[in-house]
């Protein structure tokens, strides 16, 4: 037995869908219009578009006996493309970035930490440590703050010193996290993102991600704010895709934190703290982060800060393959973690896969809207997560712990079990977002 026979024989024997999940499916998986049509042109790319594009269109629909030396190479190059992503920005912005213990990239000379006190906040500037940028939570009894690190330090003595003399606080890298799926290229800015008529009540629905073309025709009949942490908003496709999957069952109050802003260290925790800030001051109470990096303490800290106050955090799991570590923040505790699906209902061969997963989604062959009002097609698992996050969106009015617990309740019931019955940790509880 060859060796790509064997691989194909493991493989198939993972994605093959039980009977009963191929009875429950047949009739229910979306047709390919799937609300915004299919576009023209090639794909959004896959995962971080770092040159796939050529990837065949019916990659993922094949039939599981049918995996080749041409698959297998494409699911290595897919599984890659973070680090390969990790690995490019260190090499291009070494001035500003460097690399954890773990290989992850860091903003340089900064930590993200949070102080309990005043006194205990004044024993770390007393060190040398400076505080250069401010994200209170007064909601949530949190105040994250940016430290710059004294001079000549690095960064792994700074954490060192600072858990050994101020230990009643919480400190971390300023670890930087990436799209899960295609690229979050900037594009020249647009005009003002704000829909200008009249407020009606619509379903409150947070993304972190990049910023968004606000003007694509499928954002008319919504109301979309948008915010930039750390520079100006700028319109990039990661963004644009999944927020047109927010919206395309029903319109939304769209809430976009861009935490890219075309800059180098865009994503990093700090600025996704800062957007979960602005969204929980703007009480939405949905967030949808198709965004996937290391275990972070701060990022660790707000989001449970924000589960216990009865928001809802759904993540994609990630593009770095089934057996990879698990990637946040879909992997901390009752974040609701998604994974891809395509037509058929199996799993993306990307796609991870463990306790982090709760629900699976289409994630491929996704129709999106593109930064210029056009549409196409992705795939990954950042754009599962959206029709997830819609789902639980119009099952909450605001934060509240049991509105969350319910409509958790609400969407398990709902979902069409695709795996080993009950949960399991390739499918989480099943398919959502099925017809």
């Amino acid at each position: 037995m060859t060796r790509w026979r064997a691989a194909a024989l493991v493989l198939s024997s993972v994605l093959i869908l039980p009977a009963h999940a191929q009875s429950r499916l047949a009739a229910r998986m979306p047709s390919a219009g799937f609300g915004l049509g299919m576009g023209g042109g090639p794909g959004l790319g896959l995962g971080l578009g770092l040159g796939l594009d050529h990837v065949p269109a019916d990659f993922g629909h094949r039939g599981p006996g049918l995996l080749d030396a041409l698959d297998q190479d494409t699911l290595r190059r897919l599984t890659g493309q973070r680090r390969a992503a990790i690995r490019r920005l260190l090499r291009t912005h070494g001035d500003l970035v460097e690399a954890d213990p773990d290989g992850d990239p860091v903003v340089r000379h900064e930590i993200v930490a949070t102080f309990p006190t005043s006194a205990a906040r004044a024993r770390a500037t007393a060190l040398g440590f400076t505080v250069i940028r401010d994200h209170p939570m007064a909601d949530l009894g949190l105040d994250v703050v940016a430290l710059a690190v004294p001079p000549h330090w690095s960064l792994r003595r700074s954490l060192r010193t600072l858990r050994a003399a101020v230990p009643e606080g919480t400190y971390d890298y300023d670890q930087i996290y990436f799209t899960s799926g295609t690229p979050a290229g900037a594009v020249a800015a647009r005009g003002a993102s704000a829909n200008a008529r009249a407020v009606r009540r619509l379903p409150k629905l947070g993304l972190i991600d990049t910023g968004i073309d606000a003007s694509a025709p499928v954002f008319r009949r919504s109301i979309v704010h948008t915010r930039g942490f750390g520079a100006a908003t700028r319109p990039a496709a990661h963004g644009t895709a999944v927020a047109s999957l927010l919206v395309r069952g029903a319109p939304a109050d769209l809430y976009v934190a861009d935490v890219y802003c075309g800059m180098p260290t865009g994503g990093s925790a700090e600025s996704l703290i800062a957007a979960l800030a602005w969204l929980a001051r703007h009480r939405v109470p949905v967030i949808n982060v198709s965004l996937v990096g290391p275990k972070n303490r701060l990022l660790a800290q707000v989001i449970a800060a924000l589960l216990a106050k009865g928001y809802v955090i759904v993540a994609a799991v990630g593009n770095d393959g089934p057996a990879a570590p698990p990637l946040y923040p879909a992997a901390y505790p009752q974040v609701v973690g998604v994974t891809g699906v395509d037509a058929r209902g199996r799993v993306l061969l990307e796609a991870e896969r463990g306790p982090q997963v709760t629900f699976a989604a289409l994630g491929a062959g996704v129709p999106v809207a593109t930064v210029g009002g056009g549409t196409s097609v992705a795939r990954g698992t950042s754009f599962a997560a959206p029709t997830v996050a819609a789902l639980f969106g119009a099952l909450m009015d605001a934060p509240n712990p049991r509105a969350a617990a319910t409509a958790r309740a609400a969407l398990i019931a709902r979902a069409v079990d695709l795996g080993a019955r009950g949960w399991d940790p390739i499918y989480g509880y099943g398919l959502l977002g099925a017809r």
